[in-house]
This record gives structure tokens, sequence and C-alpha cells, in this order.
């Protein structure tokens, strides 16, 4: 564990670029910047993302340098559900190959700040800047965009150039970090199960704050920080018996009834939440897989079978988790509502799950003192 308190030794700068895909990025790598925080007092984040900064006020501790910076496509999603593939390859097609203006400017701003590494959750442009300022890369994944975009390149062959570009820039971190479920498995530096954010307030402070009782079933309703319109609400009610927490589910705090609405930013850590819960009902995105693997509560989840990472995801649900999938016209119906009896009726079995994040700190925090022992 690193301890430098001393006053005239300048903190080390950070970089971090983190992909805007839904929040479960900034969620994980959110879980490692306060994992590392915690072992090492002196090192401070730049961190790079289109993600709100009131993300990163909410799930780190300290101060850290926040700039909104496009740092990757991913796939431009017209619902949580389904992705635009044209608009996600006009995009693409203005982003890559990286403007030079972009990266001189970048690469600039991190020589400036005497930068001594640079992470990235799957976010190539990182990369590509560490690379160009001579600093050294970690790249965090489960998977990587060209991964992504093999899916469809016989459907839309205009992702073959960039398929090869983003592998050529993935390729080249200095290391390399997969967390579970990994997608394409390949020689990494570290590998490690899945990483979530630590929970915070104990499950019966969650539940008394929002005046539910200690034995009260509660079940959380999630779509991993994209907007979905919830056309059930009625049918919700009719279980009166079983409190439905939905978070994006409204602009402000509203009790309806068994129906509590959140806003997307509430006074609820998302991670507490989903320890709170008997179940959770939602989409199989990373972060929810990751907090519902710690919480280790049932989960009834929604395949994404139009993306490529959805089958790896599955797969990592049914052999280490409990649940079982929901169609996505179900969710969006309200027809698995029928079945949240059979989800709550579920016992997980009892297990131990150290957070990784702490073994990803633990090598992040070599890194960085080898890295610190060269350049003397």
């Amino acid at each position: 564990m690193t301890k430098r308190t001393k006053k005239n030794i300048t903190p080390d700068q950070i970089a971090v670029f983190i992909s805007s895909h839904g929040f479960g990025h900034a969620a994980r790598a959110s879980a490692v910047m306060e994992a590392w925080k915690t072992k090492n007092n002196l090192i401070y984040f730049n961190i790079f993302t289109t993600i709100p900064r009131w993300f990163f006020q909410d799930s780190i501790s300290g101060k850290f340098e926040y700039s909104h910076c496009l740092t990757d496509i991913g796939l431009v999603q017209k619902t949580p559900f389904h992705a635009d593939l044209e608009e996600t390859i006009h995009h693409l097609d203005n982003f890559l190959p990286f403007h030079p203006e972009i990266t001189e400017k970048l690469t600039k701003k991190l020589t400036r700040a005497r930068c001594a590494l640079v992470i990235c959750d799957i976010s190539p442009l990182g990369i590509a800047i560490a690379k160009q300022a001579g600093i050294p890369s970690v790249l965090i994944e489960n998977f990587t965009w060209d991964w992504i975009y093999e899916e469809y390149n016989e459907k839309v062959p205009r992702f073959a150039e960039h398929i090869r570009y983003l592998h050529s820039v993935f390729n080249a971190a200095d290391f390399h970090i997969q967390t579970e479920p990994v997608c394409a498995r390949r020689p990494v530096n570290l590998s490690v199960m899945p990483v979530s954010r630590k929970f915070r307030t104990p499950r019966n402070h969650i539940r008394k704050q929002l005046n539910l009782s200690p034995d009260s079933k509660m079940v959380l309703i999630t779509t991993g920080g994209i907007k979905e319109k919830f056309e059930y609400m009625d049918k919700l009610k009719q279980l009166r018996n079983i409190y439905f927490v939905i978070p994006g589910g409204g602009e402000t705090f509203r009790r309806d009834r068994n129906v509590i609405l959140l806003p997307h930013r509430s006074n609820f850590f998302h991670p507490d939440l989903v320890n709170a819960s008997d179940a959770v009902v939602g989409k199989a995105g990373y972060s929810t897989i990751a907090e519902v693997y710690h919480a280790n509560v049932p989960f009834g989840y929604v395949p994404r079978p139009n993306f490529r990472e959805s089958h790896k995801l599955e797969a990592f649900i049914q052999k280490k988790m409990i649940g079982f999938p929901i169609e996505s016209s179900e969710f969006q119906s309200g027809r698995w509502i029928s079945k949240v009896e059979e989800l709550l009726s579920l016992t997980p079995p009892e297990k131990n799950t150290p957070n990784e994040a702490d073994r990803i700190a633990d090598y992040l925090d070599n890194v960085l003192h080898n890295h610190r022992s060269e350049a003397k």
C-alpha cells in the first residue's frame, strides 16, 4: 500500500479515458479509481469522457479533473435494446481515424499535466493519445469495439475498415486487464472477476430511507442508465405486497403506492439500491451484472440478442448467478410481472465475492511504481 504524505511530493497524474456507451464502463472505472485512491493517497485523476461529471462526483471520493471528451463511438442506440447501425457507421466515419488536431491537443494536455499513466476503459482514443505522448497505457475491458463490430460486418461491410483500425489501436496498449464476463479471451497481464462499485450504506438503512420495512419484498427495475419508457405501472401496482423501485423512472423522487420512481441521479447510490433489493429486473449490461453478482440476489435479466456480447454475458449469469431470462418484449410490455413471485422465491447460494477493483488497484500501483523507478 502506498501512503506518501509529505507536502512537497507532487501527486501522480493519472489520465482515465472512459467509454460513454451506457454507465457500465464509467461504473467499472470509478470502482477502480476509488479502490486505487484508497490505497494511494497521492494520485490525481484526469477523467476524459462524455458521461456526466456528477456520476464521478457520486462515485469517487476526493477531487479530480474532468474533461468532456468524446472517447469512442460504441453503438448508437435507438432504445436500450436496439442499435442503429447506419447511424453508428456515420459517427464512426467522422470519428476515425482520429483527427490530428484532436490528438495533438490531448497529447499536449497530458504532457503539460505530466501524466504518468493512461487508463482506458475500452476507449481507443486514450491508447492512441498515450502512445503519441510516450506514456504507458492500460486497457481495461471485457470486450473491445473491434470485436463488437465484427458481428455486423457481413450485414454492413463498411464496418471492416473501422475494425482493422481499432484492432491495431487496442493492440497497442502497454498493459491489458480483462474483467469477467470476458467476451474474447486473450493473453493478458491480469484477469479478474466482475468489478463493481462497493456498497456504502447497509441494506436496512436504504430500506428505511425508502420507507420500507426490513422484511418488505423489494424489486429493483433498471435499464443501466439508458432511458426507457415504462408502460406497465398499473400492473406493478396490482402486486401490493411487493415494492418496485425504478431508477430513471421519473424526474424527481415520487412514490405511488408500491412503486417508487427515482431520477437517474438521486440521493441513493445505485449499488446500494441493488444490495437492498430482494431481486433485480433489467438489462443484462456489465455494471448491473457486476452489482447483482456482488449483492448475490436473483436477477431477471433481459438479454440483447442483437448485441454480440449478450451471449457471453448471459452464459456468465447462468453459470455464476441465479435468475432467469426475460425477453425484451416481455420486459417492455410488463408480461414479466407474472413471473416476479417466481423470481423472488429463488435462493442464491452463499458465496464470498471479494471486489476485484482492489486487485486491479494493486496492479496499477505496481505499474506506476515501476514506471516512476524507470523514469529516475
